[in-house]
């Protein structure tokens, strides 16, 4: 078993557009993209789990304000906050999420929580909280996940009377509004040959309904497979639950024997990108090849392994 470890992560695909991104703001993203990246790597290296590498990743990700999950989650119609993670284990098969939870200062540990602790898949708000609680995971007010940013785009998208994907600014001429994600997600190989895949959003900005998109969603946002690849997803989750774009992606590789990179691209630029699911994931075979597809702008991403130097990028052209 070759000990190759390999790690990506993505903050959202879509971005901020170039047009509206200072070089203060950018430099900022790739900050914290760097720093989750490096707690996520720092596990791998000491031979830990990718479970556990994931966890952290996401985890410094959720504690970031300026990505729509955890501390900077998005606000809803109702002007709280509605989060929804996963996690998968790619040796075991089994997986954990949430869904609308309200007060867990990390979602993905709730999700974790939920696979290691209970009989199921995935629980939703109230009870995912009250579980939370009994475990004694930290919880914050309400206080804790304001930002003033997020709420000005709440503010912006009631008076425009629509939803708003994360990182939207006031609706340009001819903008598409599906153009902004966000989410944030990791994948990950250990030394031992296991995957793990996570994912955390807080949705979208003004929902309304209980509205839950694919990242708690196994088999759509996440997937986590020994066998095959670990995948974690962004971007517009309805047209990502529709096409169970996760698990297809593991389908192509272990029916077709298709190598990542090519079921990626087939599953993100040809069957997603036509209908208009805009938006992008990363990804890891069981060999340790990262893969890092986006049909949007851009997608904050970063990945590291045992062979090759961090790489972050930001939009499109930046290999």
């Amino acid at each position: 078993m070759s000990n190759t470890w390999a790690l990506a992560l993505h903050g959202g695909a879509g971005t901020i557009a170039r047009t509206s991104m200072t070089a203060e703001a950018e430099r900022a993203y790739r900050a914290a993209l760097q720093e989750a990246l490096e707690a996520g790597a720092d596990v791998l290296r000491r031979h830990g789990s990718a479970l556990d590498a994931v966890e952290q990743a996401v985890r410094r990700l959720e504690d970031c304000p300026l990505f729509n999950a955890g501390r900077g989650a998005v606000f809803t119609h109702e002007g709280h906050h509605e989060m929804d993670a996963s996690i998968m284990d790619g040796r075991t098969g089994l997986a954990g999420a949430v869904a609308g939870v309200r007060a867990v200062q990390n979602p993905i540990r709730a999700a974790r929580l939920v696979m290691e602790h209970t009989d199921h898949v995935l629980l939703a708000y109230p009870g995912a909280d009250e579980l939370a609680r009994q475990h004694n995971l930290p919880t914050q007010p309400a206080e804790y996940f304001f930002t003033q940013h997020r709420y000005d785009q709440l503010q912006e998208a009631l008076q425009e009377g629509r939803m708003r994907l994360d990182h939207s600014q006031a609706q340009l001429p001819n903008e598409d509004p599906k153009k902004k994600m966000g989410t944030v997600g990791a994948v990950a190989r250990d030394q031992h040959g296991h995957l793990a895949a996570a994912t955390s959003t807080g949705g979208m900005t003004n929902k309304r309904y209980s509205r839950i998109g694919d990242s708690p969603i196994i088999g759509s946002g996440t997937w986590a497979d020994d066998r095959t690849c670990a995948i974690s997803c962004t971007g517009h989750g309805e047209y990502f639950l529709r096409a169970v774009v996760a698990h297809d992606i593991a389908c192509l590789m272990e029916y077709r024997g298709l190598s990542l990179a090519e079921a990626c691209r087939i599953v993100v630029h040809d069957k997603l990108a036509p209908v208009g699911g805009e938006g992008g994931l990363v990804a890891v075979d069981s060999a340790g090849h990262v893969a890092l597809p986006f049909n949007s702008e851009g997608m904050y991403r970063a990945s590291l392994t045992d062979t090759t130097p961090i790489y972050i990028g930001v939009y499109g052209d930046e290999g």
